[in-house]
């Protein structure tokens, strides 16, 4: 139902009501949608050990996630949480192997198609994960780090220090490790779950189940956010395409308009007609400057921020008109110098030219408009997203 409502206010160019149906939405309601999670890192991280200790299941169990000391994985795997409702874990083969260079990945596996990450890493933190954090960050999606076998760390500290070995410091130096990398990134509060796929009831692993299981409507609404820009692209292209249609009533009316032979009329009419239809689209499609800066208001953000992604000849209506005026009346101007030597000439081709010019850059503000409201909503939802973090 929120979806229908959402598609119905940006129909209408009321992306306030857009958004406001979203902030209204109580978190329990986006239970009902999905989640998919990207589980990713470096080959032999211990990626589909952890999916089989989130859900609860050993290798070579039914339904298990293979696990390999080679990755040779090629194939995107899914696995439903059976504990978490809407949640599927998807095994991603590890970056940097032969077949999946690192350089390539992320475009490879369309990372953007998921909607969180767990970014597995073993060891210490890598340049691998960092260009994971890059890219994730990009997106505008969320993840976890998880650090694993922390068991097999641990061990081996042991073994080398026995008389200095101290388990809890010895996680807390990893963590740091991986805060440090991850904050390098630009990210303010990694977090950061030291585990062992083998001890589930030990180290961050309860933490993680915890935390997921805490942050889940959360991520589904964030999930949603996501996904609503592609929602309003076919109602935007429907809506120009509606309008569209109707361009040539307008450019008809400033043929006819700039046949009257008195000087300076052609371009007056079709400049006016431009102007009035230039503001329509504008209005109504919801990025005027009023609607703007409610819109501004409504997300939290500065006005000059939705402006920013605006590239519709100019960021307002009054640029956009002066150059509009300038492309129309040097054309017209050109038509009405026919005038004087031909006038029965001049009168068609001050139409012909009143009519061509007026269709084709009508068409090109329709465009243009089109395109700002679709990158205006998506700054709008992209805040809006952000105030949920």
């Amino acid at each position: 139902m929120a979806v229908n409502e959402f598609k119905d206010a940006v129909y209408k160019g009321r992306l306030t009501h857009a958004i406001s149906n979203v902030q209204q939405r109580p978190l329990e309601l986006f239970n009902s949608h999905t989640l998919s999670i990207a589980v990713t890192g470096e080959s032999g991280s211990g990626k589909s050990s952890l999916i089989n200790a989130m859900r609860g299941l050993c290798a070579g169990d039914e339904g298990a996630a293979e696990t390999e000391m080679l990755d040779t994985m090629r194939e995107l795997t899914a696995y439903p949480d059976p504990i978490l409702p809407g949640v599927t874990l998807w095994d991603l083969p590890g970056v940097g192997t032969f077949y999946f260079p690192l350089d390539t990945y992320c475009e490879q596996l369309n990372l953007s198609q998921y909607e969180f990450f767990i970014i597995v890493g073993s060891q210490r933190f890598r340049s691998d994960h960092a260009r994971l954090v890059r890219e994730i960050q990009r997106t505008g999606k969320r993840f976890y780090f998880v650090r694993s076998k922390a068991d097999v760390d641990l061990d081996a500290s042991k073994r080398q220090r026995p008389p200095s070995y101290n388990q809890k410091r010895i996680l807390k130096q990893i963590r740091e490790d991986c805060r440090r990398g991850i904050a390098a990134e630009g990210v303010g509060h990694p977090q950061v779950f030291v585990v062992s796929s083998r001890e589930t009831n030990c180290y961050d692993f309860p933490l993680l189940r915890q935390t997921l299981q805490t942050d889940l409507l959360i991520l589904k609404r964030h999930a949603f956010l996501l996904s609503l820009p592609a929602v309003a692209l076919p109602i935007v292209n429907q809506k120009k395409a509606n309008l569209k249609g109707e361009i040539w009533k307008i450019a008809l009316l400033s043929c006819l308009l700039a046949a009257i032979p008195v000087p300076g009329i052609a371009f007056l009419c079709t400049f006016f007609l431009f102007r009035k239809h230039l503001f329509q689209y504008y209005s109504s499609f919801g990025v005027d400057d009023r609607s703007l800066s409610a819109l501004a208001q409504q997300v939290g953000r500065p006005v000059r921020e939705l402006m920013a992604v605006m590239t519709s000849l100019g960021t307002t209506p009054m640029t956009a008109l002066k150059l509009l005026s300038d492309l129309v009346g040097t054309a017209v101007m050109g038509a009405e110098y026919s005038w004087k030597r031909l006038p029965v000439f001049g009168a068609r081709v001050s139409g012909g030219v009143a009519l061509v010019t007026t269709y084709f850059m009508l068409r090109k503000c329709l465009a243009s408009v089109a395109d700002d409201t679709q990158r205006v909503l998506s700054k709008a939802l992209e805040a809006e997203r952000e105030n949920t973090i």
